[in-house]
């Protein structure tokens, strides 16, 4: 054997009972539980979150390690694609002022709701999803679609969220000024429940840049990964997403890196 492969005895025998030194053993250990955090978090955690993760489970290990062993392996998380507006605020509509004022940091949930639309591509047409997300833990506290992109649209989305929420007190509902939000029906809902209305100001993103940015990690963690036939495989993928793996799951920097539901139940304990 050893002359069919060019090499000497003593070295055959060498490598035959090699033994891996315990950092050999605990450096592949490692890159398997990143492989695995990073599966499990669908390709998408970069280095940062893969090292909370480790360090939760007890490995010291630091993040400029993770990012050596993560380039290494091949594993890269995906970018974001450039956000572009959805909503018509060319209408006679009344306009609410900006009460919110980028005063994102709140203190409790169902203090401040911030809504937005954003649209899907498939070979059937366009699919609209308008979303709430709640400030306090970047939960989506409600979400609908369809195939076009009206009052309805946003009306639904807003009763799922008061009726899964049950909100008490008054929330500050946040929107950039499209029709969908200024409409009469719209605001004649938020009136029903209670919700002070606050609107960005004219052509500002940056003033509802946590829903828009939520969209922009849907579209990059999903959306632009597939090419759907239907309407209906995008809203059960965009289900899936938001209810199984979004609030339940996904960890956030801005959380403390807890997951949506994860920052809700915590303020739910030590406010018991």
């Amino acid at each position: 054997m050893c002359q069919v492969l060019h090499v000497s005895r003593s070295g055959y025998y060498k490598w035959k009972h090699h033994t891996k030194s315990p950092r050999q053993i605990q450096r592949e250990q490692i890159t398997k539980e990143i492989h695995r955090i990073f599966l499990e978090s669908r390709c998408l955690y970069g280095s940062p979150k893969v090292t909370f993760v480790l360090r939760q489970k007890g490995k010291q290990i630091s993040q400029k390690t993770v990012a050596r062993i993560m380039k290494e392996q091949g594993l890269q998380s995906r970018t974001v694609k450039k956000y572009k507006a959805t909503t018509n605020s060319k209408h006679s509509y009344p306009i609410q002022d900006n009460v919110l004022n980028r005063q994102f940091k709140v203190k409790k949930p169902n203090q401040v709701w911030v809504a937005d639309i954003t649209y899907v591509s498939t070979k059937e047409g366009w699919l609209y999803v308008a979303s709430l997300m709640d400030l306090y833990s970047r939960k989506i506290v409600g979400w609908h679609a369809d195939r076009t992109m009206t009052k309805e649209l946003v009306l639904k989305a807003l009763q799922q969220a008061y009726f899964r929420q049950k909100p008490e007190g008054s929330v500050l509902h946040h929107s950039d000024r499209g029709s969908q939000y200024a409409s009469h029906d719209y605001q004649k809902q938020l009136q029903k429940y209670g919700m002070q209305c606050s609107m960005s100001r004219k052509g500002n993103c940056y003033d509802n840049a946590c829903i828009e940015s939520f969209h922009g990690v849907l579209k990059k963690e999903l959306i632009y990964q597939h090419q759907y036939t239907t309407r209906a495989q995008a809203q059960q993928d965009i289900w899936e997403y938001i209810e199984i793996f979004y609030n339940r799951k996904r960890i956030h920097s801005a959380n403390g890196y807890l997951s949506p539901t994860e920052k809700e139940r915590m303020y739910d304990l030590k406010a018991a």
